[in-house]
């Protein structure tokens, strides 16, 4: 019995100096993972958003999509006017799952760039939705061009690539529900922040 006991008592420690070791890695680590997520989110942005000279990390508005759903809406600004918008969206149909990528637009909703953030596409194949030679193709399309938003092997514009048609339809499918996004959303995207409200708001009963 005493034997029983004291292994149990080993192991007690054992998994509580586990556990406490496990707590300490995790609390050394938390933040410089979440400085290297912010980092990659933050460089998708620049790389999708039209040219701008304003910090897109500071200037965001949250837009409910769907009830208990936000999307955080990164505004680009030249000169103090908003030339467009970044936005990431997920395709919940790749070939092995998930694919979240990052869209951004000009003011009138033409794609100006894709940037993918996660994905577990086959390397080779569908892990190539990465490549500029296939994310390009998407830059200067809107909802009004092309209408059929599909790849050619359904009838669309768009060129799968080889042996990954599932990744490409994917990514084709969710594209055009971001930009269906920003059309149903464009008036509070593009709407600037309250403080840009006409000076005589309050006189017609607004609020400050």
């Amino acid at each position: 019995m005493k034997e029983i006991f004291r292994l149990c008592f080993v192991l007690t420690v054992i998994a509580a100096v586990s556990a406490g070791v496990l707590a300490f890695v995790n609390q050394q680590t938390e933040e410089p993972i979440a400085r290297a997520l912010l980092e990659e989110t933050m460089s998708a942005v620049r790389g999708v958003l039209p040219p701008f000279d304003n910090e897109p990390a500071e200037d965001t508005i949250d837009i409910v999509t769907a009830p208990g759903d936000t999307m955080k809406v990164y505004r680009g600004r030249s000169g103090g006017e908003i030339n467009g918008a970044a936005f990431a969206v997920t395709a919940p149909d790749g070939y092995s799952g998930d694919i979240r990528f990052m869209i951004g637009v000009d003011t009138n909703g033409v794609v100006t760039g894709l940037e993918i953030l996660q994905h577990l596409e086959t390397p080779g194949l569908g892990a190539k939705i990465q490549e500029a030679a296939f994310r390009d193709q998407y830059k200067g399309k809107s909802l009004e061009d092309p209408k059929n938003w599909a790849v050619t092997k359904d009838g669309g514009t768009f060129v799968p690539i080889t042996g990954a048609t599932i990744s490409s339809r994917a990514i084709t499918k969710a594209t055009a529900k971001g930009l269906e996004m920003f059309r149903d959303h464009r008036g509070e995207i593009l709407g600037g922040p309250a403080a840009e409200a006409p000076a005589d708001s309050t006189a017609a009963g607004g609020e400050e």
